[in-house]
């Protein structure tokens, strides 16, 4: 939930109008809007290049996950590892959109522990796997716009 929709809310149930402080949270937020969106594109505009590597990086550190029985052995697994890392690189893009961790928390993490056990597959190697999408994206950002970044993708590896 966005940080205007909860200050909203939170007025609303206490029946008031916004005070001074949340008016400024919301100007702040309302403020960093065009940061996010440039941060949400240059994320969207490497997803390609993030996924892949990360990946890579992964069944190089993993390759029992890419042998005869792994998880990501042939064709169709392994793009369904691609697919399950670009999905979670999405999220990172809503989080920072809506400059919280709720859509990752919403969407993309309850249930998936139980989901990843019943398939078998090992969520410590997703969590690493957002790790090194983590690693390279942040070696694209510098400063300030990776460590914004870099938050979401710890909440997400500490989530999973």
């Amino acid at each position: 939930m966005s940080i205007i929709k909860k200050l909203i809310e939170n007025a609303d149930t206490e029946c008031r109008y916004l005070t001074p402080g949340e008016m400024d949270q919301i100007k702040s937020f309302v403020m960093s809007g065009d940061r996010r969106l440039r941060l949400v594109k240059a994320l969207t505009e490497s997803r390609e290049r993030i996924v892949k590597q990360a990946t890579n990086q992964l069944f190089q550190k993993r390759p029992s996950l890419v042998s005869p029985g792994g998880n990501a052995y042939g064709e169709e697994m392994t793009a369904t590892c691609l697919r399950d890392m670009d999905y979670y690189l999405r999220l990172i893009t809503y989080s920072v959109a809506d400059g919280e961790t709720a859509p990752i928390q919403e969407i993309g993490v309850i249930g998936v522990r139980q989901m990843y056990n019943s398939l078998g597959t090992p969520v410590d190697a997703v969590a690493e796997g957002v790790r090194a999408m983590k690693n390279l994206t942040m070696s694209l950002m510098s400063g300030e716009d990776a460590s914004e970044v870099g938050t979401y993708f710890d909440y997400l590896i500490n989530a999973l």
